[in-house]
């Protein structure tokens, strides 16, 4: 094959990425059939909420073993495993709707859904790391943007059909599409012929080539692994932190300014601002990820980390409704950004070869922070704003001090 049609093909690789991380991205929008769920069947919150958590805590599991099966067994394997996987999971809660059995939701949405999507996750960031290593922030970024996408289309979408058909129907129908799409869009995915490089690219002196590329193995003994692990863990955990309590905190600001505002207005603007918050969510791991092609990965983190500590320190004096929604966009777009651009620092440090099973298992990270972020501004509300302003100036320094891992040669 000659390198135009490699370059070519490497495009449309990034085109089925997109794709396939829009309709796994989709799980964020649980929200919208849960409420339904516990009208039709009388279930409580909490324990139909447990599917969600089931399917989050799965997710970062399995992209950790996804990771390492991508690395033995290629990345067109176990996305095809992955899109069957959450195709038949999304099927079964049709079914467990259908039935009433909140315990075939949880197998269906929760384990089977959660561990296609959490192949599906990682597969296409791996492979698109080793086809675009002149572009590796881009094109990551683009595909992690396409999983924050995939929430805003199925929370305008689903809805109405959840109204007019009702879950189950609706469960149906996106199972058949996610069967469809993600395991066709599996198909595209290959890794590179060996040593191969796009025209003109010369690696840059700061990245990790394949030849040099550190086996998972020796990737977790450096310091810099658990570095960047922690970098990620930190600016996660902040921004979890915001989100699980951004529309109370948005009522707060609004109400000391309108003290006579009716609390259904109130919970509408605080929708709204988290509404827009979200957009630069996705935005942002676009942005910062391309970004980090120009002015190096490490220089992002240390910007995102110092810029959002003033932010947070700020947050508790702001008043301004306008002015709390500017900060909490951009704290948004840096939680996303961290999302986007770990992928090639990763890449960067310790090379292509086995990024797969290196980042999957470094997703990790995400699940902590998952547990940390919201139960620190949940347990102390009152200065949890100082408590993440403080997570992120160990994060600065972390970025500040990061020198990637020496190649191996010059280890032996």
């Amino acid at each position: 094959m000659s390198n135009d049609d490699l370059e070519s093909k490497r495009w449309w690789i990034a085109v089925a990425a997109v794709v396939m991380q829009l309709c796994l991205g989709t799980v964020y929008a649980w929200s919208v059939f849960k409420k339904p769920l516990m009208g039709t069947h009388g279930w409580a919150e909490t324990p139909t909420q447990v599917t969600f958590m089931i399917c989050i805590a799965v997710i970062g599991i399995s992209a950790a073993f996804g990771g390492a099966l991508v690395d033995k067994k290629g990345p067109r394997f176990v996305a095809t495993i992955g899109g069957i996987l959450f195709g038949l999971g999304t099927l079964l809660a049709g079914l467990a709707d259908q039935m009433g059995s909140i315990w075939l939701l949880y197998l269906g949405f929760g384990l089977i859904a959660g561990l296609g999507n959490g192949f599906g996750y990682i597969t296409p960031i791996a492979t698109l790391i080793r086809w675009f290593p002149d572009k590796r922030g881009l094109v990551t970024g683009l595909a992690v943007m396409g999983f924050g996408g995939g929430a805003f289309f199925m929370g305008k979408i689903a809805p109405p059909m959840v109204n007019s058909m009702g879950v189950a129907k609706t469960f149906y129908i996106w199972g058949a599409i996610f069967l469809v799409l993600v395991t066709a869009a599996a198909q595209f995915y290959k890794n590179p012929p060996k040593g191969w490089l796009p025209a003109g690219f010369t690696p840059k002196a700061s990245s990790v080539s394949a030849a040099q590329s550190f086996t998972f193995d020796e990737a977790i003994k450096t310091p810099q692994w658990w570095m960047l692990w922690g970098m990620l863990f930190l600016n996660i955990s902040a921004g979890l932190g915001l989100i699980s309590q951004l529309s109370p905190m948005a009522q707060d600001v609004v109400k000391k300014a309108n003290p006579d505002m009716a609390a259904a207005a109130l919970a509408l603007v605080g929708g709204s601002i988290l509404a827009y918050a979200s957009i630069f969510n996705g935005l942002g791991r676009l942005f910062w990820a391309w970004f980090s092609d120009a002015i190096g990965r490490r220089n992002v983190f240390i910007a995102m980390f110092i810029t959002q500590a003033i932010l947070y320190l700020l947050l508790p004096r702001v008043s301004s409704q306008l002015l709390f929604t500017v900060i909490a966009c951009y704290l948004l777009a840096c939680y996303g950004g961290g999302f986007a651009t770990m992928p090639a620092f990763a890449a960067d440090s310790f090379g292509p070869t086995s990024i797969g099973r290196i980042y999957g298992v470094m997703l990790t990270a995400w699940g902590a922070a998952g547990v940390v972020g919201p139960l620190v501004f949940a347990a102390i509300k009152g200065v949890a704003l100082y408590v993440a302003a403080g997570l992120l100036v160990v994060g600065f320094f972390l970025a500040l001090v990061y020198k990637r891992p020496r190649p191996k040669e010059a280890q032996a």
